[in-house]
């Protein structure tokens, strides 16, 4: 055995480094099993983030779907989801640059189905007996009044569309029935956010294509999730009347439990297509559940009610999609990172289908579940990793840096799964903690609702906590504590710089300084999520300056880096510059870097390398060790 050589912690040389990151950061989603064949959606960062439909049979070889020239993604609701579909040799899909639907029979090329230049698709189903599609339209007005949402029918050989069903402000999730005669969907309504309320329909199809005899079948204050159908034609979904997000047959008018648990079978829709359970065949449902933090599945009978649990190596699971006795979805774990997973019901065996692990275990930092006390006499989560290298270690008597990660949403969770960019710093000997504050997900709808009125108060209160937690515990350096966030992780990065004073500097990612402008102006889908998160608008606005770090810039006095796409709809750039303004104005050192191309995160190769090393060389400057790759682009202003 030999001896590790003591080096600063933070400036540990690692494997792990940004190129890596973009040559493993293809993004897989959508996955998709039409008889024994495998799809799926890559968003490859090294072709700008371009969308490539992927077929793969058992034992084959993957091939691309998409031809050069086109890029499946959908942009309904700035966040997509739900871009493509396959049905028997046909594949339909959203083209990013027009968001117009296409029809593809490989190896031929796409042809164009619609032409409707104001509106965007999602959510597509095939309705093969009336040869059209089903889809969620956004139709964009002028600028001064919001887009408009409706369920349409798409005509296969005109591309005519006509509405099935419209006047609620979203629509999502339409499910045909096997015989074709019904279809249910899910819509909500402003101000509610689709995890806070939302309505399950069921209709009748007429002779004619329409919808008749549309009736809703969730109480008021319930949030439905992924309305399905058995092969036998019985509705399938789950809601959270029961305080959790649990499984629900439609029988004799009613709901009837399917397996109730302090579990949670669904997870919050901020994009389309999201899926957790599916049918293998008549009567056996695959399903996949969240239960304190980690991801489990299992083998539901929705005849007998039998339920018996898949053992399988994943603590994340999610996009279940299942066909002939298989399951398809996307998992990973602490040692893995997001792949394709095939779950065979005939061999009862779970196998890995795409993506290996580049990096060598020694240096993967494994997550430990901790628990830590809050305000308000409770609890809160998350995982911390270790500094982790096989090499090196700490000199004696330090403690390494923290970097305190605040997950987007805020309605979202962090996981357990191998994320590389956590990686990047553990393997350079920073600690990491990341917490699943008040309001976060997996822990039942109390806890989701906890951080209602209450957004830059308890998530700061909880990120706060976590690092004087791991203080205390020895396992962090109390003058070395650093926060980062995206979105509105980086609302709470600013909230806990301005209103707290735990952390030496942070580090923001499209964050938001002023909430009184993100009331303002952002895209419809967030544009009343603030209503509940912090006050009803604009009565509330006296809540929303109080809350807003911009407003109360005299009392945020350490650096702070900035990383922001110019293209960026849902946090606009100006949020960033008001606060790079305010704080240069007072002079403290700050560090802002844009990315022209980008929107809301950051998809180019180019660009997650720079951000990542451009912040390493944030955090050497403030601690005075040296990083390599030097860059000399990097500055303070």
């Amino acid at each position: 055995m030999t001896n590790k050589q003591p080096l600063p912690f933070g400036s540990w040389p690692s494997p792990i480094h940004a190129n890596l990151l973009t040559q493993s950061a293809v993004s897989l989603a959508m996955p998709m099993l039409v008889g024994n064949t495998a799809y799926w959606l890559e968003s490859r960062p090294e072709e700008k983030g371009r969308g490539v439909i992927v077929r793969q049979g058992i034992g084959g070889q993957p091939t691309d779907i998409t031809p050069a020239g086109f890029n499946v993604r959908s942009k309904v609701n700035e966040y997509g989801g739900g871009d493509f579909t396959v049905s028997g040799q046909w594949v339909f899909f959203v083209n990013a640059d027009d968001q117009q639907v296409y029809a593809q029979s490989h190896p031929l090329p796409p042809r164009q189905i619609t032409r409707a230049p104001n509106s965007r698709f999602a959510d597509i189903r095939h309705d093969a007996a009336r040869n059209r599609l089903i889809a969620v339209e956004e139709i964009h007005h002028h600028k001064a009044r919001e887009p408009e949402h409706r369920l349409v029918a798409i005509d296969l050989e005109q591309g005519t569309l006509s509405a099935l069903a419209s006047g609620a402000d979203f629509y999502g999730y339409p499910a045909l029935s096997p015989c074709g005669q019904q279809l249910a969907w899910i819509s909500w309504q402003h101000p509610n956010m689709p995890w806070d309320e939302n309505q399950i329909w069921l209709a009748d199809i007429t002779d004619g294509g329409e919808l008749a005899g549309s009736r809703a079948l969730l109480a008021q204050g319930c949030s439905g999730y992924q309305p399905c159908w058995s092969p036998a034609g019985e509705l399938i979904a789950a809601h959270d009347a029961s305080g959790w997000w649990n499984l629900y047959a439609w029988r004799n008018g009613q709901w009837a439990p399917l397996l109730p648990m302090d579990a949670e079978f669904a997870t919050p829709q901020w994009v389309f297509g999201m899926s957790c359970y599916g049918f293998l065949d008549d009567t056996h449902l695959f399903a996949a559940y969240a239960q304190n933090g980690l991801w489990y599945c299992g083998i539901l009978a929705t005849d007998t009610g039998q339920w018996q649990p898949v053992d399988t190596p994943l603590t994340e699971i999610g996009n279940v999609t299942c066909a002939n006795g298989q399951a398809l979805m996307l998992g990973s774990n602490p040692e893995t990172a997001s792949a394709l997973w095939r779950f065979d019901q005939s061999q009862w065996h779970c196998e890995k289908v795409s993506l290996e692990n580049p990096i060598e275990p020694a240096f993967i930092a494994q997550p430990q579940t901790v628990s830590f006390p809050t305000t308000g006499n409770t609890q809160t989560h998350g995982f911390y990793y270790a500094p982790t290298h096989p090499d090196y270690t700490g000199r004696d008597g330090e403690k390494p840096p923290l970097i305190v990660l605040s997950h987007g949403g805020p309605t979202a969770a962090t996981s357990s799964a191998l994320n590389f960019k956590i990686q990047y710093w553990t393997s350079r000997g920073f600690a990491v903690l990341d917490v699943n504050y008040r309001g976060s997900t997996r822990y039942g709808r109390a806890y989701r609702d906890s951080l209602k009125g209450s957004w830059g108060i308890k998530d700061v209160d909880d990120v706060c906590a976590g690092a004087e937690y791991l203080v205390q515990q020895g396992l962090a350096d109390a003058a070395r504590l650093i926060i980062k966030g995206s979105s509105a992780g980086g609302y709470t990065v600013l909230a806990a710089l301005t209103f707290r004073d735990v952390f030496c500097a942070g580090t923001s990612l499209y964050g938001i300084g002023d909430l009184t402008a993100l009331a303002k102006d952002t895209h419809k889908f967030e544009s009343r999520y603030l209503d509940s998160l912090v006050a009803p608008w604009p009565d509330g606005e006296p809540v929303y300056r109080a809350r807003s770090p911009l407003f109360h810039i005299e009392q945020l006095t350490c650096p702070v880096a900035f990383f922001q796409g110019l293209k960026d709809k849902v946090v606009p750039p100006n949020q960033a510059e008001a606060m790079v303004h305010a704080l240069k104005a007072k002079q403290v050192p700050t560090s802002y870097v844009t990315f022209a191309s980008e929107g809301h995160g950051f998809r180019e190769a180019q660009s997650i390398i720079d951000q990542l090393e451009l912040e390493l060389n944030f955090y050497g400057a403030l601690f005075g060790f040296s990083v390599n790759p030097a860059r000399a682009d990097f500055r303070f202003e």
